[in-house]
Parts: structure tokens; C-alpha cells; sequence
């Protein structure tokens, strides 16, 4: 499978139209499994021969690999959680405009490099579940941005003086 995520929902219509269309797509379909299976083949790793690997290493890359381990669930969690909602969408349990909502959006990955010792070789199981994961996060992380966008933003607008402005509108000049 490529990284790149074709721009299938323009930024015209609505948000929640988008999610819905996406939600039923066979392009979520084939994502949510990728996604999921990565979820179970990561954790099938970290459970067993993850730990064998794990006490191959000294202290320090010990350290690292449970700091990377806890990374990588993280992030696959929050991946699972996006396609999750999505699906809830999908099935009719959750409504589109719902999906909408900030805390089931993507936040930006923030992968930190370096975590290995000088002349500590990470698992190399780790190290590709890794790059799988953030390859998958980035996908989803840019389908995210794409269906929740709202159209163009405005870089001149300003908030504050619109909300006054609406106010005025709604009380009067008093």
C-alpha cells in the first residue's frame, strides 16, 4: 500500500457530508483493517517476542525500548480510536456531525528520534512496527484534515471583531 492519500473529499460541502461519504467508502474499509491489524500484530509482538527482546538489551536500551514501546502503542491507539469513530459512523452509531468533534480528531504525530544509546541496536521488529505506525498515523492524520476541513480559512479574519460585530448585530449599538 502507497503513503499517498488521494484528495477525494474537495473542500467544498460540509464536514460532516465528507466523514459520512469517507465512513462508507471501501477505502475506509481497507484502511480500518490495515490499521487494526497492525494494532494486533504490534501487540502480538510486545507480548511475546518483543520481551525476549527486550532483555537482550542493557539498561539504557531497555530504557529506549520501552519508551519507543509505549510511543508506538500510543499512537496506534489513537489511530484505532480515529478508525473506531469513523466506523461508528459508518454503522449509523454515531452521527457524522458528532465525528466532527474536536476529541475525535487527529492531533500532529510528534516522533522523537534518537532514543537509542550510542551502540545500542534497536529490535529491528520494533523499528519496522514503528515506521509502519507512523507512516499509518500520517495517512490518516492527512484523510482527517481533509474531511474536517471547513473551507478555506480566512487569514485576515478576525474572530474577535466578528463576534462584536455579530453582537452589535443581535443587541444593538447601546
Amino acid at each position: 500500500m502507497t503513503d499517498q492519500t488521494p484528495t477525494l473529499f474537495p473542500a467544498g460541502g460540509a464536514p460532516a457530508a465528507r466523514a459520512q461519504d469517507f465512513a462508507n467508502s471501501e477505502m475506509f474499509q481497507k484502511l480500518f483493517r490495515e490499521g487494526m491489524d497492525l494494532v494486533e500484530e504490534t501487540a502480538a509482538y510486545l507480548d511475546g517476542p518483543g520481551r525476549d527482546d527486550s532483555k537482550s538489551l542493557d539498561r539504557a536500551g531497555a530504557l529506549s525500548y520501552a519508551t519507543e514501546s509505549m510511543k508506538l502503542t500510543t499512537r496506534l491507539m489513537q489511530a484505532a480510536s480515529w478508525l473506531l469513530a469513523q466506523r461508528a459512523v459508518s454503522e449509523g452509531e454515531m452521527s457524522a456531525e458528532d465525528a466532527t468533534d474536536g476529541k475525535y480528531r487527529l492531533n500532529a504525530d510528534r516522533p522523537t528520534d534518537g532514543l537509542w544509546p550510542e551502540g545500542e541496536t534497536a529490535p529491528a521488529v520494533l523499528m519496522e512496527l514503528v515506521t509502519r505506525s507512523r507512516r499509518l498515523y500520517e495517512r490518516l492524520k492527512r484523510i482527517d484534515d481533509n474531511l474536517y476541513i471547513d473551507g478555506l480559512v480566512d487569514t485576515d479574519a478576525n474572530p474577535v471583531a466578528d463576534q462584536m460585530a455579530m453582537l452589535r448585530g443581535a443587541f444593538g449599538d447601546r
